[in-house]
This record gives structure tokens, C-alpha cells and sequence, in this order.
């Protein structure tokens, strides 16, 4: 049994999943190849991912959504929201001819199962599930028969209440009432490690209160509406606004942290999904926090999952199974298009030729095997550079166009990680928060001395495992820095011409795909 998913909206995506065998063959986000960032489901996405299934589908799922910007609006499929039976559509249907099935679920029950699906707990484990994001904020229990029960709603629209306190502060948003950024939630992480936490102010608790117990944001609340708050274009790195971000942020967890206290007390692990799912500050949380067995976070948490979500619960409905046999490297294929590149040197790919070219201060574009699901660069479309100098990370910020507030990632191998790093085994998906430990690793240290790590061993990613090894042989540290590979704006690079004229603009010196290595010799 093949299922063909897809989902409509913005982070659209289509997935392949063989029932039969419980495997995810790929799942390809419209935003990658460079398309526009949270790109929706797009005629060329389909037509590509057309060309790689050998005959017609079994089933066609289509992940639930509303028209337009708002969750409420008419559905497309199952709709927005629903967790239960009743909101699963399935039917007979005829696609170009031959005999196929329908089949839809909400966007609800699309995290929900994204999350137990991936997740490596087994079948018939009871799990706990969060869906936090742009428009959810509830708490589930998925139980050994596969039957979902609401637990309870803690917060409705935590990520638009996340994102709204960004926009309220920063003097360049102007966009109207009903409309938030979707790349604001991860600059406001970033800018919560310059706060401290603590008791609140009675201005901070006032402005807290009055946008965490609203019913929502978009629909009745305008930035202008706010213009006598002193947080109004207050200026992002004003240390009044960094301390309100930070406990804020500290506000919005301890909510559903004592629900949870309360409410969860039966030591199940815990699912996480939702775009909330990537405050790496709110993960390490929920795993420390004692109340559960494990914690799981996707790396597809966000709505780049969806399709996936839909496509388990298609399968568990027409096989009784749920969970996947999953690669994070499932997206598509690299594109060699080779351009005429005059002014590089072309070589053949050595681990230990790049690990001593980075070991000398350069920067390389970094490709290998297929992209990444999700929005996380883990090592097959990265800038990769020495994680030791501050002036390291200045130069990668500059060269993504990001703010100098923003910290850049490491990626280390996990057999040194506990040398580094407050944390031991793995963590491959760059999903929480550690203590950096070793003092020469300051690209990568954060100011409140955390990075967001990656842990690669060698099953997981054979070549990044090979270059981290040879650079520590370099150095002394298998750390780098690791930020994703993409022109301002878009998705991940995944084709040489692309890659070549990346790196002409932003003065990278190096860039590898494939088993290549190329050089600018006058860099």
C-alpha cells in the first residue's frame, strides 16, 4: 500500500509512506531547492515528486486546513482541528482514471500521529502528547489501542501570543492586525538568553497577563492598538525588553507546566509537536522537568510534518500500524546542474583536506546525500566553520543576513559531547539546549553560555562523522559550527548552480556536493 500525503497551506509538503512496510520513502517541503521560506504546496513540487512513484497510489491523503489565513475558515479536507474519529474523512475516489481512496484528517490529529509515529516508543506504549503551535495549545493521551483522548486545552494560540511580543517591540513591524511573521518566534528564543528569570515587574505581569489570557491574537488585537505600552518599538536588545521576553517566555511553559503537574501523572512519555515544538529553551525544560518517562521531539515538529502526520494516520487506519521506519535525511536528492565555474579549483572531495581548510579560518558550503526534513540544517546542507572565534560567528551572521543577536549552532561528534558540552548521548536533531563546557568554543556559545548542539555518530551520518573526526585530529575538538545553507529568505541550496552562486556573493571560500571539493584559490 502506497500513500501519497500532502498539505495544503504554508510549510506545504508531500510525503510517500509504504504502508506495508511502515517506511517513510520521502517527504519533500516545498520551501527546499530555494523556494521561498514556509513556501505552501506548490505545481512543480507535485509534478517532481509525481516522477518518483512508480504507479498510482493507493490512497491520497490530504492533510486538514482551512481557506485562507485563519484555522476557522471552511475546511480543506478534514479541517483545522478535531483529535477524534470524527474528524477523518475517507472515500472512494478516481484520479486519472484509475480506482484509488481519499482520505483526510484534521491538521490536529496531523501532529498528533507525526509525533507517535516517528517517535521510537512502541506501538501500543500509552504516550502523552503536546500540540502547542500558531493556533493549539492542548494536552492528549494516546493509549495502548491507538484511541486519543483529550486531556485538556491549557493555552489557546500559544505561538501567536509567542510571536505578537517580537512584533510589539521591533519598530520594523508594520504589518496589519491578523498577520505575524513566521520567523519571529525563533529570533524572540534567541533574544530570551539576554533577560533573566525572576519575579515579574507589575508592568511586565500586566502586559503578560493581558496577551496570555486572551482567547487569542489574530482576529482582535492589532500591534497599534498597544501604542501606550512602554514595549512599543522599545527596540529588540533593550535590556527592558530582553528581561520581559525572557520571563515571558518562562510564563508561557510554567502554564502548561502545572497543568501538567496536575493533570499528567500516570509517567508516560511525553510527545511534543506543534511549532513550539522548536524552543530548544522549552524542550530541555519538559526533559528535565521529572514528569515523564522520556520526552520526544520530531524533527519535522512544526507543520513540515504534517504531511507525514496524515500519512500515519491514513495507515493506521487502513493497517492497524502506526508507527515508521524514518530517516531525518528523507527530503530529496542533490542536483547536480553543474554551471561553468572558471574561478574555482575543482578537487576531489578529502575529509581531511576540508577539516585543514576550516581549521584555517575558512567557511565551507557543505552538501551531502539528501536535504533534510524540517527546518533544521543536521548536516547535509550546512555552512560549516571552527567554532573558536567570536569574529567566526559575526562573519556567519553577516553572510545569512541575520541579526548579530542570533547565536550559531554546533554540531559535534557524540562521542565528545560530554567533553563539551553539559549533556551525554545523543541528541541528533538539534532540539535543546546545553551548557557549553569547553571555554575555546565561543562561535558557538550563546550569552547565557548554552548552545543548541547536534550530535552525529557515524550509523547516523557517515561523511559529517568522518570530517568532525578529522577536524578533531586538527584541533583537538570535534565541534564545528553549523548554520544552515540558504539564501536569505528561501530554503535549503540543493543544486550546484545554486550553490556556486551562494557562495560568489557572500565570499564563502570552499563548497563540497557530491564527492567534490571546490575551492575559490583567491579567497
Amino acid at each position: 500500500m502506497k500513500i501519497f500525503s500532502m498539505k495544503p497551506g504554508h510549510d506545504g509538503s508531500i510525503a510517500l509512506i509504504d504502508g506495508a512496510a511502515g517506511k517513510l520513502e520521502w517527504s519533500y517541503e516545498a520551501e527546499k531547492d530555494s523556494f521561498p521560506r514556509y513556501e505552501v504546496f506548490n505545481p512543480e513540487q507535485l509534478v517532481m515528486a509525481a516522477g518518483e512513484v512508480g504507479a498510482m497510489p493507493d490512497v491520497f491523503a490530504v492533510s486538514g486546513w482551512g481557506k485562507g489565513s485563519m484555522a476557522a475558515n471552511a475546511p480543506i479536507g478534514a479541517g483545522y482541528y478535531g483529535h477524534d474519529g470524527n474528524a477523518v474523512l475517507q472515500r472512494p475516489a478516481r484520479l486519472f482514471g484509475v480506482e484509488a481512496t481519499y482520505f483526510s484528517s484534521s491538521h490536529e490529529r496531523s501532529h498528533l500521529w507525526c509525533s507517535y509515529g516517528l517517535s521510537p516508543f512502541e506501538q501500543g506504549r500509552p504516550c502523552y502528547a503536546l500540540v502547542w503551535e500558531g493556533a493549539l495549545g492542548d494536552f492528549y493521551l494516546i493509549d495502548g489501542e491507538l484511541e486519543i483522548t483529550h486531556i485538556g486545552r491549557v493555552m489557546i494560540t500559544p505561538g501567536n501570543k509567542y510571536s505578537f511580543l517580537y512584533a510589539l517591540a521591533d519598530s520594523t513591524f508594520t504589518l496589519p492586525m491578523g498577520t505575524l511573521r513566521n520567523e519571529d518566534p525563533g529570533k524572540l528564543m534567541a533574544l530570551c538568553a539576554y533577560g533573566a528569570s525572576g519575579e515579574m515587574t507589575p508592568e511586565e505581569r500586566e502586559i503578560t497577563d493581558f496577551l496570555l489570557n486572551r482567547d487569542g491574537i489574530l482576529a482582535s488585537l492589532a500591534k497599534d492598538h498597544m501604542r501606550s505600552s512602554k514595549y512599543y518599538n522599545i527596540g529588540l536588545e533593550h535590556p527592558d525588553f530582553t528581561r520581559l521576553a525572557k520571563r515571558y517566555s518562562d510564563e508561557i511553559f510554567n502554564r502548561f507546566y502545572q497543568y501538567a503537574k496536575a493533570s499528567l501523572t500516570g509517567g508516560h512519555p511525553l510527545l511534543i509537536s506543534g511549532g513550539c515544538g522548536l524552543n530548544c529553551d522549552w524542550n530541555t525544560m519538559w526533559r528535565n522537568s521529572g514528569l515523564f518517562a522520556d520526552v520526544f521531539v520530531p524533527p519535522c515538529t512544526n507543520d513540515t510534518g504534517s504531511a507525514i502526520g496524515t500519512g500515519i494516520d491514513a495507515m493506521r487506519a487502513f493497517t492497524g500500524r502506526a508507527k515508521l521506519e524514518w530517516s531525518v535525511y528523507s527530503d530529496r536528492e542533490f542536483v547536480d546542474d553543474t554551471p561553468d565555474m572558471p574561478d574555482v579549483d575543482v578537487l576531489p572531495l578529502s575529509f581531511e583536506r576540508v577539516a585543514r581548510f576550516l581549521a584555517d579560518g575558512k567557511i565551507v558550503a557543505w552538501t551531502q546525500g539528501r536535504c533534510e526534513i524540517g527546518p533544521r540544517a543536521l548536516g547535509n546542507r550546512s555552512i560549516l566553520a571552527a567554532p573558536f572565534s567570536t569574529q567566526t560567528r559575526d562573519r556567519l551572521n553577516a553572510i545569512k543576513k541575520r541579526e548579530g543577536f542570533r547565536p550559531v549552532a554546533p554540531i559535534c561528534l557524540e562521542e565528545e559531547v560530554d567533553r563539551h558540552f553539559d549533556w551525554s548521548g545523543p541528541s541528533p536533531h538539534m532540539l535543546y539546549f546545553q551548557k557549553v563546557r569547553n571555554p575555546d568554543l565561543r562561535a558557538i556559545t550563546h550569552v547565557d553560555g548554552t548552545a543548541r548542539t547536534q550530535t552525529v555518530n557515524v550509523r547516523q551520518n557517515a561523511a559529517m562523522h568522518a570530517l568532525l573526526t578529522q577536524f578533531a585530529g586538527v584541533t583537538g575538538a570535534g565541534v564545528l559550527c553549523n548554520t544552515s545553507l540558504n539564501f536569505n529568505g528561501t530554503g535549503f541550496i540543493n543544486r550546484t548552480s545554486d550553490l556556486y552562486r551562494y557562495c560568489k556573493q557572500t565570499g564563502i571560500e570552499g563548497f563540497v556536493y557530491d564527492e567534490t571539493f571546490c575551492v575559490f584559490p583567491n579567497r
